[in-house]
């Protein structure tokens, strides 16, 4: 009997079934099952660990639990606990491929043919599948591992996760496999579909979600995208983005970069906190002249429109970017990507992925160079200005010491050495044109470092971020008042260091909820955020010339110049619950308290050769802020396509002074309150092939601040307003045809004043627009991939009127432009050929009445061209 019983136990085996369908098709799931019913043979690889025959068994060598007993005492303790419900670990003895019609099979063939449950998570491009209870037993080694075994597949492997449990770990080319786990009496099924029609899962509520069950106007840019849109900047994630612009100064240098979310703007430098919120792996941004940064190695982009406060650290009325780049791999990863084109266009990218601890301890590291000569034609030095050159890199350790812990350590420089930011006339016969007899420079320097601690348990989930910013500018602008007279020159030193501490607990995920139903009716999330923000003006200055002092009536050539230090602390407790009372309703409500503290220590000099005159005593002031900001919304399935959502939330900026004030009376400004109001609609339909978003909303701003030019055009003041803005997003996203895909973005919005009088001109300019907000953006993406290689990309971007004062007296007429990339691809190189602003659209990025009442402006890039390879192993 107990050879019987032995014999049909080494017969039997427990297969994992892992399809990749191309496409996915319904009746994968009912094939894989019928194929654990009975042995599939053909096609197969020769992967197989054979499992020894009955007569061929070593006792020695069979698991205790399972030889057969030789006495009567070991007969009875057999029979009393049978073999199918002992605890001991189930022996996985034999990995196969099996290639089908639809894809592949992964066949793990094991001792006993038990039943195993699976879980699944997802870590960058990898699927994993643990599996409990068992242990991988092969002769010829310990782990399995097949490379490129079917397109859209880069490894598959199995391991031994810990000494009672095994790991398979799919990992696509082009995208993170998602699949559906199937536990049955005979084993395990995981079906899987091609990785570029995987579900776009986000973090936007600090939660892995589908982007389509978010109740937030959300635009997602996933890794794909991003690298055939070479997207690699702000600027680039803007111009994909509705109701988002973000305008560098112009074609050379960039000191500054102005943006808008809404209508909401970041004209305002004087002020100490921006309307956005800009994150780079959990660190944040802000500030325009600091913004100008390079972005490389990512995996996907979310921006979030709307006020921001109740889920993210930091408080962002407008929005919020959240940039989340690749992660640490468990395997070697490989990628090179360089170019050329005209301007001396060069650049190069390489990225290095690799485990030390496999499933313990990983790195990334990545790195990129770019630069190009000067778009400028400077006729008094008979050379070319405006170049620019950025170096960026990136590193990333990753410990993962249990499935519940992770800890990772991310760090991040750039450092940018542009050429003078060069303003010419808005009606110049020639905009690239110019006359200055300085060539000035902009020098940016930042690097991050963070720290990110989680914890994923079965009651609460945990995460800690410490983090670090520094950013350094240095900008030498020449002579913008009378070129070549150099009459004067910008000349500004300053550098900001920001600390920054966010802890977060909130309800576990689904998959690990001890209590599953109730979490997935009830969420929850509270938090606490520090922030301590240094910023230090070393300079601030014109610089006059002789010939400029004798112009402006100055006793001599020097410096005037402004010293300051600024210091602001940021305490903050945040919370959102959401609750749903029955199965297509969802109730959310969230609540912030916030308050700072900040001081000033500034003074203002006149630094001639010989000497140095006080124009300004020393001021040293602080003060303090706080509010109360809260968010209310529901969301509503109508079916599994169509979902609805409203929201009603407040947005807030703390007050602060501003250190190029000569006068106690213009020193402090207010604080600025946003109430906005949005109802949005997103919908799926065939199979999801055509995707359709769209939200409305009005924004009501109290004590919007505004930024004040004086007599002579320069900024120094500060003022309040009302703000009405009004509008609505729509986004298209469909796949037309196997390999054609379609984008589409459109954003209108009417942002005005309602109540604003300049304090310094006296003029009423209720009614008029909001600087630097285009009252239309829109997007237009054709992207065609054949399977023999072929790649094509077209893109629209277009923008409406814009102006750039509170005037509305400088402005940009609607424009478009117009991007072409074309290239042929193998399963790991590419080779391309790219055309931006293909027809040469002239179009301003800033303008200002410099002097007045001349209107000097910045203007964008001109065409450029040229080729690309890249190569992933």
């Amino acid at each position: 009997m107990n050879k019987h019983k032995l014999y049909h136990w080494m017969r039997l085996s427990f297969a994992v079934s892992v399809f990749v369908a191309f496409p996915a098709k319904a009746d994968v799931l009912q094939e894989s099952q019928e194929r654990l019913k009975q042995p599939n043979t053909s096609n197969s690889q020769s992967f197989i660990t054979q499992i020894p025959r009955p007569n061929e068994i070593d006792r020695d060598s069979v698991p205790e639990a399972y030889r057969p007993a030789t006495t009567i005492k070991e007969w009875l303790s057999q029979s009393s606990t049978p073999v199918l419900d002992s605890p001991s670990p189930i022996q996985i003895t034999g990995v196969r491929l099996n290639s089908t019609a639809n894809g592949i099979d992964v066949i793990l063939e094991t001792v006993g043919g038990k039943a195993l449950q699976g879980s699944t998570s997802k870590e960058g491009n990898n699927l994993i599948v643990d599996i409990p209870n068992a242990q991988l037993q092969l002769p010829e080694g310990k782990e399995f591992r097949q490379e490129n075994p079917v397109e859209g597949i880069t490894s598959i492997d199995v391991t031994n996760a810990t000494p009672n449990s095994v790991r398979v770990i799919v990992t696509g080319s082009k995208g993170t496999p998602v699949g559906k786990v199937v536990s049955g009496q005979q084993g395990l099924i995981l079906s899987l579909t091609q990785p570029e029609e995987i579900e776009i899962v986000v973090t936007a509520q600090k939660r892995p979600e589908p982007a389509q069950e978010v109740p937030i106007s959300l635009t997602v840019i996933p890794q794909q995208t991003l690298e055939d849109a070479q997207i690699n900047s702000l600027q680039e994630i803007a111009n994909n983005t509705p109701n988002f612009s973000f305008f560098p100064t112009n074609a050379g240098g960039s000191d500054f970069s102005y943006y808008s979310i809404r209508g909401l703007n970041n004209f305002n430098f004087l002020v100490s906190q921006d309307s956005a919120g800009f994150y780079i792996d959990d660190v944040p941004f802000d500030f325009g002249a600091f913004l100008n940064l390079g972005l490389l190695d990512l995996e996907r982009v979310e921006v979030l429109r709307g006020p921001q406060s109740t889920l993210y650290g930091r408080s962002s009325p407008a929005g919020v970017v959240n940039i989340v780049s690749r992660g640490p791999t468990n395997f070697p990863e490989l990628r090179i990507a360089g170019g050329y084109g005209n301007y001396n266009f060069r650049e190069a990218q390489l990225s290095y992925s690799n485990a030390i601890i496999r499933d313990r301890l990983a790195f990334r590291l990545a790195g990129a160079y770019q630069a190009r000569d000067g778009v400028f034609s400077n006729e008094t030095l008979d050379r070319t200005v405006g170049e620019r050159e950025q170096i960026l890199g990136r590193a990333q350790l990753l410990w993962t010491p249990s499935r519940e812990w992770s800890v990772s350590f991310n760090t991040y420089v750039n450092n940018t050495n542009d050429g003078d930011p060069v303003f010419t006339r808005q009606d110049a016969d020639d905009p690239f044109e110019t006359f200055k007899a300085v060539d000035g420079f902009v020098r940016l320097n930042s690097n991050t470092q963070a720290l990110r601690v989680g914890y994923n348990g079965t009651g609460f989930r945990a995460t800690s971020i410490t983090a670090r910013r520094f950013s350094n500018q240095e900008v030498l602008a020449g002579d913008s008042f009378a070129p070549p007279l150099d009459l004067a020159r910008s000349v500004i030193d300053f550098n900001s260091t920001v600390w920054t501490q966010e802890i977060r607990f909130q309800s576990p995920a689904n998959a690990d909820c001890a209590t599953r139903t109730l979490c997935e009716r009830f969420k929850w999330l509270i938090g606490g955020y520090y922030e301590r923000r240094g910023f230090n003006v070393d300079n601030d200055a014109f610089e006059y010339t002789a010939l400029g002092a004798a112009r402006f009536g100055l006793p001599s050539a020097g410096q005037n110049r402004v010293i300051a230090e600024q210091d602001r602390n940021t305490y903050a407790v945040f919370g959102q619950i959401d609750y749903k009372p029955i199965e297509p309703l969802t109730l959310f409500v969230g609540l912030r308290y916030e308050t700072s503290n900040y001081d000033l220590d500034r003074r203002r000099i006149f630094a001639a050769a010989d000497s140095v005159t006080v124009l300004n005593p020393r001021i040293q002031t602080e003060d303090s802020s706080s509010e109360v900001i809260p968010r209310f919304g529901l969301q509503y399935r109508f079916s599994r396509n169509v979902m609805a959502y409203a929201t009603i939330a407040k947005g807030y900026r703390p007050s602060g002074f501003n250190y190029r004030a000569d006068t106690e009376d213009i020193r402090r400004y207010q604080e600025e309150k946003t109430w906005t109001y949005e109802v949005g609609v997103k919908s799926s339909w065939f199979g999801d092939r055509l995707i359709a978003n769209l939200s409305v909303f009005h924004n009501d701003v109290n004590g919007y601040q505004v930024l004040l030019v004086d007599e002579f055009g320069f900024f120094r003041n500060i003022a309040s307003a009302d703000v009405s803005a009004t509008g609505l997003e729509f986004e298209l996203g469909a796949k037309v045809i196997k390999g054609l895909d379609i984008t589409a973005g459109f954003g209108y919005v009417n942002s005005q004043f309602t109540r604003y009088k300049n304090p310094l001109l006296g003029s009423d300019f209720s009614d008029n627009r909001v600087p630097f907000a285009p009252d239309i953006t829109y997007n237009l993406a054709l992207q065609y991939r054949s399977p023999i290689g072929i790649f094509a990309r077209a893109e629209l971007r277009g923008y409406g009127t814009t102006y750039f004062d509170d005037a509305n007296q400088v402005k940009q007429d609607p424009f478009a432009i117009v991007n072409l990339r074309l290239g042929y691809e193998w399963r790991n190189y590419g080779i391309y050929v790219f055309a931006n602003n293909l027809f040469d659209t002239r179009y301003i990025t800033s303008g200002f009445q410099f002097p007045p009442p001349n209107v000097t402006a910045g203007f964008g890039e001109p065409v450029t061209y040229g080729f690309q390879v890249r190569a992933n192993f």
